[in-house]
C-alpha cells in the first residue's frame, strides 16, 4: 500500500501534468482566437455551399455571433493540443505499467487519436455535403431554409463525435479479443446482430434521412469487419486465441 507521502507526490504530479495540459490548450486557443470567425466560416462551408441564392445563417442569441466562433476556436485548440494532453496522461500512468502493457497502450492511444480524427474528417468531407445537399433538395418551395449558428454547431459536433467514435470500433474489437472478453469466432458469429445494431445506431445519431443513416451504419459495419480481421491476425501471430485460451500453466523445470 502506498504511503501518505507517496500518495501526495502522485497527486502533486497529477496536478502538474493537468496544469501543463490546460496551459497547452490555452496557448493554442490564444493563437487561434484572432481567426475565430474564419474558423467558424470554414466549419459552416458545407452548409453555406448548398444554401439557396441569398440564403444565410442567422444568430438568434445577442452574444451568439461572438460566443459561437469562440467555442469553435476552443474546440479546435483542444483537438490540436490533444496529442500533448495524451502525452501528459501517458507520462503519469506509464511508470505503473508493465513492459508488455506499455507496448500495447502507446500504439493504441496513438491509433485511437488518428482514427477519431479520421472519423471527423469523414464527417466533414463526405457526410456533411451529402446530407446538406439532400436537405436543400427536399426543402418545400417558399420555405427559407436557414439555421441558427449555435444550433448548427451543436449539430456538427454531434456528428463529429458520432463518426469519431464509430471509427474507434476496430480498437474496441481488438481490445475485447486481447483482453479475452470474446473470441474472434464469436465476433464472426454475431455479425448479423452487429449489422442490425449499426443501422439502429445510424438512425439514432444522424438526421432522420436514409442517406445520413447509411453513411454512419455502413462505415460502422465495415470498421467492425476491419477490427475482426486485425484481431484474427493478432491471434494467429500469438499462436492462440486469447479469448478462449486457458490460463497460462507453469512449465516443468527439467
Amino acid at each position: 500500500m502506498d504511503s501518505p507521502d507517496t500518495l501526495i507526490s502522485h497527486l502533486m504530479e497529477l496536478r502538474d501534468r493537468l496544469l501543463r495540459a490546460i496551459i497547452a490548450v490555452i496557448v493554442v486557443f490564444v493563437c487561434l482566437f484572432p481567426w475565430a470567425n474564419d474558423l467558424y466560416s470554414m466549419l459552416a462551408r458545407p452548409l453555406l455551399a448548398v444554401l439557396p441564392s441569398g440564403g444565410q445563417m442567422i444568430a438568434t442569441d445577442v452574444v451568439g455571433v461572438f460566443l459561437v466562433p469562440v467555442k469553435v476556436a476552443f474546440l479546435l485548440a483542444f483537438l490540436i493540443a490533444l496529442p500533448y494532453v495524451l502525452y501528459q496522461l501517458w507520462a503519469f500512468v506509464a511508470p505503473g505499467l508493465y513492459a508488455h502493457e506499455k507496448r500495447l497502450v502507446a500504439p493504441l492511444v496513438l491509433t485511437s487519436f488518428l482514427l477519431f480524427i479520421a472519423g471527423m474528417a469523414f464527417a466533414y468531407f463526405v457526410v456533411f455535403p451529402v446530407v446538406f445537399r439532400f436537405m436543400a433538395a427536399i426543402a418545400p418551395k417558399g420555405v427559407a431554409w436557414m439555421t441558427d449558428i449555435d444550433k448548427y454547431l451543436s449539430f456538427v459536433l454531434t456528428l463529429f463525435v458520432a463518426f469519431g467514435v464509430t471509427f474507434e470500433v476496430p480498437i474496441a474489437v481488438v481490445l475485447l479479443v486481447r483482453m479475452g472478453v470474446v473470441s474472434v469466432a464469436k465476433l464472426r458469429e454475431v455479425r448479423p446482430y452487429v449489422i442490425v445494431g449499426a443501422f439502429v445506431i445510424g438512425a439514432i445519431f444522424t438526421p432522420p434521412d436514409v442517406v445520413s443513416q447509411l453513411l454512419l451504419a455502413l462505415p460502422l459495419w465495415l470498421l467492425y469487419e476491419v477490427g475482426v480481421i486485425v484481431a484474427a491476425m493478432l491471434v494467429k501471430r500469438s499462436g492462440a486465441d486469447v479469448a478462449v485460451a486457458a490460463p497460462d500453466q507453469e512449465r516443468d523445470v527439467p
